[in-house]
């Protein structure tokens, strides 16, 4: 079966065939009809496009999703508990937790942030206002460390210590705001406890 081309292809005569005029086109027409060509090229550039117009939706809406829950609806006048805005000059002499490190920004972010948010839920009425006032001298008061650890943080420069007070002061102000708003919520439940046994 194993045969040698060379001896096959020897006694045969080469001619020489050509191809009749417009083979090629006429080849060209069947393939493309067989198996149309598509424009590659301009495919990808949907995509690209497609994927470029989603990620802009999702960051426009990402940012007025974060810009209106960061505290822009929060009146920042009625809590002077937390000033997280600073005047021009603070800002360049002064630095704070979130001038350190991209991390400690976002550390900083968030507890204030958590903070502006429980404040603005506060619901204060003539029979909690007492208690209210009470939770409310305690944020001043470690609103007043607060400030003190930043200055001690410009004067002596970042400290392991500075810096993790500055976060425990934060964490125990929102951990305060979470203990005034469970209690309110057990005042309220108390004061409806009476009406439902009626």
């Amino acid at each position: 079966m194993a045969q040698d081309l060379r001896e096959l292809l020897k006694g045969k005569n080469p001619e020489n065939k050509t191809l009749s005029k417009g083979h090629e086109s006429k080849f060209e027409a069947m393939l493309e009809e067989a198996m149309p060509f598509e424009d590659k090229s301009s495919f990808n550039w949907m995509k690209v496009a497609a994927i470029a117009i989603v990620m802009l939706g999702v960051a426009f809406f990402g940012y007025q999703y974060l810009s209106d829950f960061t505290g822009n609806s929060i009146d920042k006048n009625s809590n002077p508990i937390v000033n997280t805005e600073k005047t021009t000059t603070e800002k360049t002499n002064q630095i704070s937790l979130g001038d350190l490190s991209p991390d400690l920004k976002k550390v900083e972010e968030y507890y204030l942030m958590g903070i502006n948010v429980q404040l603005a839920s506060l619901k204060i009425n003539s029979e909690n206002k007492e208690m209210v006032d009470g939770f409310m001298k305690q944020l001043s008061n470690l609103d007043k460390e607060y400030k003190r650890l930043s200055i001690e943080l410009n004067k002596e420069g970042p400290s392991e210590a500075t810096i993790t007070a500055l976060i425990d002061n934060l964490k125990l102000r929102l951990e305060l705001l979470f203990k005034l708003k469970n209690k309110l919520n057990e005042l309220k439940t108390q004061e409806n406890e009476p009406i439902n046994n009626i």
